[in-house]
């Protein structure tokens, strides 16, 4: 049997999180997602959730995504990191790959693609 994933999305827009959720519910591969608004919470979801999974968007109240990027990289090596985010533009992408983001999507026509990714880190 697969293992389920453990998803985290961290993103303060509700629009794109529901849009997110129903996107990927149909994933069989999927055992629970939980939902951070901001940095605080998500750093505390991290500890206690332990996803394998984050989508991380950049742009969030108070500490962005990238410095949770950071912590992410530093407290937990194996959790995959999905960039979803309006600033796609190079300066980023490069900036969250060096900083060992697996994936850089724009969230204007990238988010798509994120059922596959998570199927793909499932087998």
């Amino acid at each position: 049997m697969k293992k389920k994933i453990v998803i985290l999305i961290v993103d303060d827009n509700m629009n794109f999180v529901d849009r997110m959720i129903n996107l990927m519910e149909d994933t069989d591969s999927i055992g629970h997602i939980s939902v951070a608004a901001n940095y605080d919470e998500a750093r505390r979801l991290l500890v206690s959730e332990n996803p394998d999974v984050v989508l991380l968007d950049i742009n969030l109240p108070g500490k962005n995504g990238i410095d949770l990027l950071k912590l992410i990289r530093h407290n937990n090596s194996q959790c995959e990191v999905i960039m979803i985010t309006n600033h796609a533009d190079d300066y980023y992408r490069q900036q969250c790959k060096e900083l060992g983001a697996k994936h850089f999507l724009d969230k204007s026509h990238d988010f798509g693609l994120v059922p596959g990714i998570i199927k793909q880190l499932a087998n």
